[in-house]
């Protein structure tokens, strides 16, 4: 009998008594158990590096010569004309919770900003709502939770009014769990009356998408483009006109943003080639040899590093609906509570258990005409990760302010060095937005400005 048959007989014997449990068994996708039993436990490919792959190319930030600069300004126009033609969408994959920077509560609902303290998801949206203005049209925006934090994160925009959007261009759904077990592929109880459940990575998101019927939803809205990106960076442009433009003009299934990595070693996935393929490696993965080489001219070669910044063509998602195009699973050994044979609660010290993830990325293998466009750090990535340090609340707020300092003066605008500066997006969306706004109109006296 084989691992699937005894789980299955297993946990029918235990659910006769446990409905909760039985509902879960009755829901469970025993094929895809299978399948990832098979590449993370059983059949693993032991190899997680191609045999012969190269750094990435991308297009830089600034357009290097005056054919590109054309492109580009013609790729802005056309990024515009797809906003105002109600041709995108955003989608926030938001399943994290606020624990490592001691707050009980999805993530998305921590107060982040210098000044007012508005949450992340309100930086969002009113970055969506502003965008929204400016191109006279409705952007539907997407969000994914986890199971855990769904109900908390609809609470908490009920509480808020939706941060001013219209609630019917919001939809909120939860991505799939995946049952944990232990390195011999047997299911793992969380108690008498569960399995263990855990989030099945944000590689989820593209099969969350076609499940809630968010997909089905923009197609009939005529959303073509879908702008992808994390919960934890305050900085990220929702809807970027410039990246959407090129993406487009390139008929890219799938684009990426790429951040020029600080050093060698930087913690971000590296962008490669692998013939005419692009894909991630890991920063993990990447051998030291490798994350080391240097161009001619002393910059590292592998310097591309990914911050999860993403444009998805609907049709692309769509086609992960038939199961002829999958994300392949990745193991994590990770900690898991558990109840034993003998019906206690096991904590381990030590990893215990495989979780089975798949990363959005993976994507990218399948994808026609990938393009990778280069991000500025200081403009666009600033996780909050952390308490204090790098990737930190501390750091970003510190990153925000400056960003809107450097907006003023690039501007013409004088402000003083020691202040705090916030910019609310719902007026300015972008740095461009300002061009408008004089000094003498407002008030660039004290020491905390919040400009609205």
């Amino acid at each position: 009998m084989d691992v699937i048959e005894k789980n299955k007989l297993r946990m029918n014997q235990l659910s006769a008594s446990a409905p909760k449990l039985a509902k879960q068994i009755e829901v469970l996708d025993w094929d895809e158990l299978t399948v990832a039993l098979n590449e993370c436990i059983f059949q693993p490919n032991q190899s997680v590096l191609p045999k012969e792959y190269g750094p990435a190319s991308y297009l830089p930030l600034e357009a290097e010569n005056e054919e590109q600069k054309e492109h580009y300004v013609r790729a802005f126009a056309h990024g515009e004309s797809l906003i105002r033609d109600g041709k995108t969408a955003a989608f926030t994959v938001a399943g994290g919770q606020g624990t490592r920077l001691g707050y009980n509560g999805p993530k998305g609902t921590l107060p982040v900003s210098p000044i007012k303290g508005k949450t992340l998801f309100q930086l969002f949206a009113e970055q969506i709502l502003g965008i929204s203005r400016k191109y006279e049209v409705v952007i539907p925006w997407y969000v994914m939770c986890s199971p855990l934090n769904l109900g908390a994160t609809l609470a908490h925009f009920e509480k808020m009014d939706f941060y001013g959007l219209d609630r019917g261009n919001i939809k909120f759904f939860a991505q799939g769990v995946m049952p944990a077990t232990d390195f011999e592929g047997n299911l793992l109880l969380a108690d008498s009356d569960s399995l263990a459940l855990s989030p099945d990575g944000h590689g989820g998101s593209l099969k969350a998408l076609i499940d809630s019927g968010s997909i089905s939803d923009m197609a009939k809205r005529g959303i073509e483009h879908v702008s992808y990106f994390q919960v934890d960076n305050p900085l990220v442009s929702t809807i970027n006109p410039l990246f959407l433009g090129l993406h487009d003009l390139q008929n890219s299934d799938m684009s990426s943003r790429s951040l020029t990595k600080t050093g060698p070693f930087e913690k971000l996935g590296n962008f490669v080639s692998i013939g005419e393929r692009i894909t991630i490696i890991e920063y993990s993965d990447l051998p030291e040899e490798k994350a080391l080489e240097k161009e001619e001219d002393g910059r590292i070669r592998y310097r591309a590093g990914s911050p999860a910044i993403h444009i998805l063509r609907r049709d692309f998602i769509e086609k992960f609906a038939s199961g002829k195009i999958k994300l392949p699973y990745h193991r994590a050994e990770k900690k898991v509570a558990h109840l034993n044979e003998a019906g206690e609660i096991i904590t381990p010290k030590i990893p215990n258990a495989v979780k089975f993830e798949t990363f959005v990325f993976d994507a990218l293998p399948f994808a026609r005409n990938p393009l990778i466009l280069e991000a500025d750090r200081l403009e666009e990535f600033s996780p909050v990760k952390n308490m204090t340090g790098i990737d930190s609340l501390e750091s970003s707020q510190a990153d925000m302010v400056e960003r809107a300092k450097r907006w003023l003066t690039n501007n013409g605008i004088k402000i003083c060095e020691s202040a705090k500066i916030e910019i609310s997006s719902v007026s300015f969306p972008a740095e461009n937005d300002l061009v408008n706004v004089k000094g003498e109109r407002i008030d660039l006296s004290g020491d905390f400005i919040y400009l609205e």
